[in-house]
């Protein structure tokens, strides 16, 4: 397989970035998203990594798709094309981590579908999100819809999607569609910061925690209770349980270190 061209994955101190780099806005066209979908399989497995931040750069997190490659299809085409981007995204979605998408410039369409997929989103003070496919005679086709109505319910998922507009920072804090709100530049060390406690914390817990949110939501709630339970009785099997409870007993909360086993 070729390096990658456009994205890549960088680690430290047990933060994954993965880094979008396509200039100059990061249009999404099907080598990104694979790309994409390569670092989000990567982060899922390494276990240096603990924690993923998605970023796009000081300029811009990513614009929207590339309206260009996507002109010329027809509905036969875009079947295929959609399903193979929804698949990546995915990826992203389901990174048994916590995720970051630190959001600078614009976070637009499929942009901001792909933030979409994180577990927080960070944004900068003069960043701009929105889903403005309906300005081009079309609907998300990434999740804009889905995700998006679950995030912030359905009526502002609407008006969003609706009306095409592009949404501040603070109006974004204001409904949910930021978690926070800082200058701009410092959106990728908040990030960064961030992901580093998540870090510091137990990766088998953690990952049951989100798959326990994550897929209970899409479970009726009797259903989404027996998960949580039996993804609570599981983690009893894990050295990290016995390192978390024994450090809590000796020396109270906080002071455990997770070797992730």
């Amino acid at each position: 397989m070729a390096a990658p061209e456009f994205v890549t994955l960088q680690v430290a101190d047990g933060v994954g970035t993965i880094r979008l780099d396509r200039p100059k806005m990061n249009a999404i066209n099907e080598q990104l998203h694979r790309e994409v979908r390569a670092a989000a399989m990567e982060a899922a497995e390494r276990s240096d990594v603990r924690a993923v931040v998605l970023y796009g750069g000081e300029r811009v997190f990513a614009a929207g798709a590339d309206i260009k490659a996507m002109a010329q299809l027809d509905g036969a085409s875009m079947v295929a094309w959609g399903r193979e981007l929804t698949d990546s995204f995915t990826r992203v979605q389901e990174i048994p981590k916590p995720v970051i998408a630190a959001i600078t410039g614009y976070a637009l369409g499929g942009g901001y579908e792909l933030a979409l997929c994180a577990d927080f989103r960070v944004m900068g003070a003069g960043a701009k999100v929105g889903q403005p496919e309906i300005l081009l005679g079309v609907i998300p086709g990434a999740g804009g819809s889905q995700r998006l109505a679950r995030l912030v319910g359905p009526a502002k998922a609407k008006d969003l999607v609706f009306t095409g507009r592009h949404v501040g920072a603070e109006e974004a804090l204001e409904i949910g569609l930021a978690d926070a709100v800082v200058p701009d530049d410092e959106v990728y060390d908040t990030a960064v910061a961030m992901a580093r406690k998540f870090a510091a914390g137990p990766p088998l817990a953690l990952a049951a925690a989100k798959r326990a949110i994550d897929e209970g939501l899409d479970l009726p709630l009797r259903e989404g209770l027996a998960l949580e339970s039996r993804l609570f009785a599981e983690l009893f099997d894990t050295e990290d349980q016995k390192t978390g409870m024994s450090s809590f007993l000796e020396s109270g909360p906080g002071k455990a270190t997770f070797a992730g086993r």
